[in-house]
């Protein structure tokens, strides 16, 4: 039994005093709710201000992304251990670091090498663009992007790894797959893509999350089905209200 994950990516958004009051807002809620792991991810500037807050909470804190080098002259990067001082997750690979920022299959690669070294759980994103996914070759792309973006990790860390399927014209478009199509890529592209890699015992036991447009109205559709095993929360996730309802749907 695979525990339902349910993590809010709040990217560009909040101020540290306006992240320690909307944490002060899902604290009581969502320490209430049992059988979910529960995290946030505030914007780097944040992490240090609601470090503290979460203690002792149940709630865990992760970071938006990093850096694959320990250090040096990378203005303006995060390291793996200066993340790790404060969280214990990382988002890897969201499609707006690939798309805006030029990463790659080879970079998000790394970067997950790196964070299982610092004993990070990485949260690694995968999906397909509109055109790629009109043009039928939605299967195509997940698989490429996991088999060389989870490539080289030994099995025995594999099972750390949180895969998030984000189909990037459903990111903050409104536009959420349907529970169906994405348990189709969850079940028959993604985890037989684990199997290959991992085998089938740790690929049965890795979560595969989804992201794209979810929220409180639309998130049991997504955790009814039984290869998702939680959410990857936008928007949603900056509303307390809101991302407290959605990890309340993932509670099996």
């Amino acid at each position: 039994m695979r525990t339902p994950f349910v993590a809010g990516n709040w990217k560009m958004n909040k101020t540290a005093a306006e992240a320690r009051e909307l944490v002060s807002q899902l604290l009581g809620p969502l320490t209430d709710v049992a059988g979910v792991e529960k995290v946030l991810c505030p914007p780097f500037t944040s992490l240090f201000a609601v470090t503290s807050m979460l203690e002792g909470s149940g709630i865990g804190l992760g970071a938006q992304n990093m850096h694959w080098e320990e250090k040096g002259a990378f203005t303006g990067e995060v390291s793996p251990g200066m993340v790790k001082e404060l969280c214990g997750y990382v988002i890897i690979g969201h499609s707006e670091r690939r798309t805006y920022f030029g990463e790659t299959d080879a970079t998000v690669n790394k970067k997950l090498h790196a964070a299982l070294k610092h004993d990070l759980t990485p949260i690694v994103c995968v999906g397909e663009t509109l055109e790629e996914y009109e043009s039928g070759r939605t299967s195509e792309v997940v698989l490429r992007q996991i088999t060389l973006g989870l490539a080289d990790v030994a099995p025995a860390n594999a099972a750390r790894i949180v895969v998030a399927y984000e189909p990037v014209w459903a990111i903050g478009t409104g536009k959420a797959s349907s529970g169906e199509n994405a348990n189709f890529v969850h079940g028959q592209v993604i985890r037989p893509a684990l199997s290959r890699l991992f085998g089938e015992e740790t690929a049965q036991a890795m979560r595969i999350l989804y992201g794209g447009s979810v929220t409180a109205a639309n998130a049991s559709e997504f955790f009814q089905q039984p290869e998702i095993d939680g959410a990857l929360v936008g928007g949603a996730s900056l509303k307390a209200g809101e991302f407290v309802a959605i990890v309340r749907a993932a509670v099996k």
